[in-house]
């Protein structure tokens, strides 16, 4: 196994399109892109209880039928519908963990609830502080409510989310989001924890 350097957001939005809890970088990288081997197969026969072997040997003799591999795919999209319930669903100890601040877990708890709550996420816009805005629709909306905001997009959306306010603000805005996007007070601190 090698280890390569990525930028930051280009990490939020691989992590994003984990599928199910534990699944590794590789496996979301081989699904995402056009010609890269198919052993990410492997995942989708151990939710239907197949040997990984029986799938890998027929993914290595290039025996796969373009059905089955369709099927796969569908497969995939259900998980994806039944999986974004909630944000305990989609976030790993492992990611978190592979997050090296407070910030980028932040930023990543932040696009994990905006991708399970797509329709309810502008909610945010209503959280402010007593003189500043906590979201926005821009860095200039966010800068011209304060100084030294540093603003940060959400990755994958088109929200921003100042990123110069201490833990506890930041565990705060996390609470206050989770109980706008509909989780209970005892989720919403279960949520700030894992800031």
């Amino acid at each position: 196994m090698k280890t390569i350097e990525i930028d930051d957001d280009l990490y939020q939005y691989i992590a994003g399109q984990t599928l199910q809890i534990g699944e590794s970088a590789s496996d979301i990288l081989r699904r995402l892109l056009p010609g890269a081997p198919v052993k990410a197969v492997a995942i989708s026969a151990e939710r239907k209880n197949i040997a990984p072997e029986t799938v890998t040997t027929k993914l290595e003799s290039q025996e796969t039928p373009a059905s089955q591999e369709a099927e796969v795919k569908s497969e995939a999209k259900t998980a994806v519908a039944v999986k974004a319930g909630n944000i305990f669903d989609l976030v790993t100890p492992a990611d978190l963990q592979t997050e090296h601040n407070i910030v980028g877990r932040f930023l990543y708890l932040l696009s994990v609830l905006a991708r399970v709550h797509k329709k309810q996420f502008h909610k945010v816009l209503d959280i402010k502080g007593r003189n500043r805005l906590y979201f926005g629709n821009s860095a200039a909306e966010l800068n011209e409510t304060g100084t030294s905001t540093n603003p940060k997009q959400i990755p994958n959306t088109e929200f921003w989310v100042i990123t110069n306010s201490n833990t506890t603000r930041k565990k705060m805005m996390l609470t206050e989001t989770a109980i706008k996007l509909g989780y209970s007070a005892e989720d919403a601190e279960r949520i700030r924890d894992l800031l």
